[in-house]
């Protein structure tokens, strides 16, 4: 359970800040660039449900990526456990392949109902679409900051390849969006030439 009774702590004063074991990094570290942009990518899918239906299969599935998205950055703040490794327990927060599994089934469940695609999709559509897009670039970047902070150090494999599902889910979702609404606007090669 978490609890925070004061937001600052002046810790960070320094330009450092603390992971999950209690060791300071640099503000500046690839790592906490990584954390930040799953942080954004939250935010940004937040911004998308606000205009979905509450009680819609559609908000249902974001409200389960926020949640994961808090789990991911835990996971990624937290060293690997020398008797566990990246495996969970009860002192770390670990993304797991379940998890991973579940996005691929809402992705294929969403894409049985969608034609293939037969161009690039520009991003719009409807509002919720539109915002998902952003939010799946956001997620796009998270995975690249976070590949690229496992170059320097051991993250968890697991947490890599919900990322990269992530962005797979949240394109999916945008054309199962659309598709009640009309369908995805195709990019047209050339035409403004």
């Amino acid at each position: 359970m978490v609890k925070l009774n004061k937001i600052y702590t002046r810790t960070g004063d320094d330009g450092t800040t603390g992971l999950v074991d209690g060791s300071r990094v640099a503000k500046s570290d690839a790592l906490m660039a990584a954390i930040g942009d799953v942080d954004e990518a939250n935010s940004a899918i937040g911004i998308a449900a606000a205009v979905l239906d509450p009680a819609s299969d559609e908000a249902a599935m974001l409200s389960r990526i926020q949640n994961e998205l808090f789990d991911l950055g835990a996971d990624l703040a937290t060293p690997p456990d020398i008797q566990f490794g990246f495996g969970p327990h009860e002192m770390a927060l670990r993304i797991v392949p379940g998890q991973i599994a579940r996005l691929e089934d809402e992705i294929d469940a969403m894409n049985a109902e969608l034609g293939a695609l037969r161009s690039f999709i520009l991003p719009g559509g409807t509002e919720a679409a539109a915002r998902l897009h952003l939010a799946r670039a956001i997620a796009r970047r998270a995975e690249r900051a976070a590949v690229t902070a496992a170059q320097g150090r051991d993250l968890n494999p697991i947490a890599l390849s919900y990322l990269n599902r992530l962005s797979d889910h949240l394109f999916v979702l945008t054309r199962h969006i659309n598709a009640a609404a009309g369908g995805d606007i195709l990019w047209k090669p050339g035409a403004t030439r």
